[in-house]
């Protein structure tokens, strides 16, 4: 399945598993490379050694090639980016920053880069930037999101008009079909976050796993636009927030409710209660735990049999 995404990241298919907090370790992104698609560690949630460990034993388990996706926002970002460049890793996505910040400095090293991005204004400042690629995130998508709430059925054929460099496309994709939708759209290739939380090399807690496989439409929201954007499972930590918007809180306040460490509680510890669960709105198709070599398996199998079943039409 030779194509742009192919090419740039040598791997057998385009299929990016995202680098996700609390949910992207070692195990999942080394299974997801030795499948043929590109395993991302995510750093978001590692301190520096924590990072350096998990890239050491990611080298150990594949000899595949495999990433780092990075957000800008977090503490010890310098250290981080240095630690990827000592390890030798060759791919680096970034987000929630400004990619002129480190996209050139990370080039000059060797280094594919990637970022990603909720709308057409930051998928041109990425591509005037150097990045090799951009991620173009829709509303969907779990975790952290864009303000704008553009659809990822919208957001890809204005993004694939507007830039010249491949496109990968994420948010609300988790089968073959919603693969071959978005390609269609002008994505060159896919990311794929939420279907790999329910995997079993996920370093996510069975607890957080069990929520999404039995997660219903409508059980996720978008939510503290505020501070950044984030869609979480509907529990008592989100009903929490909701009940604190009926007085019109200030940032601080919402600041305050939400504290430090929740989403390690949800996702990582297992707090269904107290902690945020980040999960896209695709949750609702997703229905079991799988390895994740027959997760990507699946998604293939299924996207080269509908393309088949179209060219019908």
């Amino acid at each position: 399945m030779a194509n742009k995404i192919c090419n740039l990241f040598k791997i057998e298919y385009p299929v990016i598993q995202a680098g996700m907090i609390w949910n992207s370790g070692w195990k999942l992104a080394s299974a997801v490379s030795n499948s043929g698609g590109l395993g991302l560690i995510g750093a978001g949630s590692m301190y520096p050694d924590v990072l350096r460990e998990h890239i050491q034993k990611c080298k150990k388990a594949t000899d595949k090639p495999f990433g780092v996706n990075v957000p800008m926002l977090y503490p010890n970002i310098t250290e981080i980016m240095n630690i990827i460049i000592e390890e030798g890793v060759k791919i680096v996505f970034t987000s929630a920053g400004n990619p002129k910040t480190w996209t050139n400095w990370l080039k000059e090293r060797g280094i594919t880069v990637v970022h990603v991005v909720s709308n057409v204004k930051f998928a041109l400042k990425a591509e005037a930037a150097g990045v090799d690629a951009v991620v173009a995130e829709g509303f969907e998508a779990g975790g952290h999101n864009g303000r704008e709430e553009t659809t990822t059925l919208t957001l890809i054929p204005m993004v694939r008009e507007a830039i010249q460099i491949p496109l990968i496309a994420a948010g609300g994709i988790a089968t073959g079909r919603g693969m071959l939708a978005t390609m269609v759209l002008g994505a060159d290739g896919v990311q794929v976050g939420s279907r790999f939380v329910a995997s079993e090399e996920s370093s996510a807690h069975q607890k957080f796993k069990d929520v999404v496989v039995n997660a219903q439409d409508g059980d996720t929201q978008l939510t503290l636009k505020e501070l950044a954007p984030v869609r979480l499972v509907k529990n008592k930590f989100f009903n929490d927030v909701q009940e604190l918007y009926k007085s019109s809180p200030n940032i601080e306040q919402l600041k305050d409710l939400l504290g430090r460490a929740r989403a390690k509680r949800g996702m990582f510890e297992g707090d269904l209660e107290e902690g945020e669960l980040e999960i896209g709105q695709i949750a609702g198709l997703i229905h079991d735990i799988k390895p994740a070599a027959l997760i990507l398996k699946e998604i293939i199998d299924e996207f080269e049999t509908v393309k088949k079943e179209i060219s019908n039409y």
